[in-house]
């Protein structure tokens, strides 16, 4: 019971902002037709008790057992499992992710098919795949997050020079869009677990397993800019 209320406050504390700016903007300056408000309002009511029960649900089961099979993973001793699985995780993971779905639908409208939603999708997802997988190898390593950051976002900068103007912001956006709430929870649960799994409880080095999702957000990046040189 205090996961639901502390779920319910969270939602709450999302939500209610912007319901409050949007009627405030509504009543003083933009003066949208009643029908219009009337469906905005009825959208944030499913709206919060999606994001409701979608916390809730993140809480109750995706991170524990995210984190759960981080702590496992380690214990088989064999290092091309975890990065296998990190692999296929980060995949399915992203696929799933809602945000991304959006943004792929949007550009596939602009594009008008040019540039299609699935290929986009399945661009990123395993863009953000083998990042995810490079993370897992950084941990069992050791290997100093900065040195891969680095190494990573001078890839990008490079690239960007032979990339078509158009595929530059998509990619950025990419980037942005697979830290949403479906991939972030379930990945850095999973880093968390790993690195927890492999440093003794008092390390500091126990901290390695955050950094993973700013290192997975490089692969999107990369992976679009790859498909622009492609098209």
């Amino acid at each position: 019971m205090n996961n639901v209320k502390n779920t319910f406050k969270e939602v709450v504390a999302a939500i209610m902002p912007v319901t409050i700016v949007v009627i405030f903007l509504q009543i003083a300056i933009i003066r949208l037709p009643m029908e219009a408000l009337l469906q905005f309002l009825i959208g944030v009511f499913f709206v919060s008790i999606g994001f409701f029960l979608f916390l809730l649900g993140v809480n109750a089961g995706l991170l524990p057992i995210g984190e759960l099979i981080g702590k496992r993973l380690p214990r088989t001793k064999n290092a091309w499992l975890i990065i296998g699985t990190g692999l296929l995780l980060g995949i399915v993971v992203t696929i799933a992710e809602p945000d991304l779905r959006v943004l792929a639908t949007q550009i596939d409208n602009v594009s008008k098919g040019a540039i299609s939603a699935t290929i986009l999708i399945l661009s990123v997802s395993l863009g953000l795949a083998l990042f995810v997988a490079l993370a897992m190898i950084r941990t069992l390593f050791n290997i100093p997050l900065h040195f891969v950051l680095i190494a990573g976002y001078a890839a990008v900068f490079l690239l960007s020079f032979f990339v078509p103007d158009a595929f530059v912001p998509i990619s950025f956006d990419s980037g942005g869009v697979t830290t949403g709430p479906m991939a972030v929870p379930f990945i850095l649960a999973l880093g968390v677990g790993v690195a927890s799994s492999l440093r003794p409880k008092d390390s500091k080095d126990e901290t390695e397993g955050f950094g993973l999702i700013g290192l997975a957000s490089i692969g999107p990046i990369l992976a679009v800019m790859i498909l622009g040189v492609i098209f």
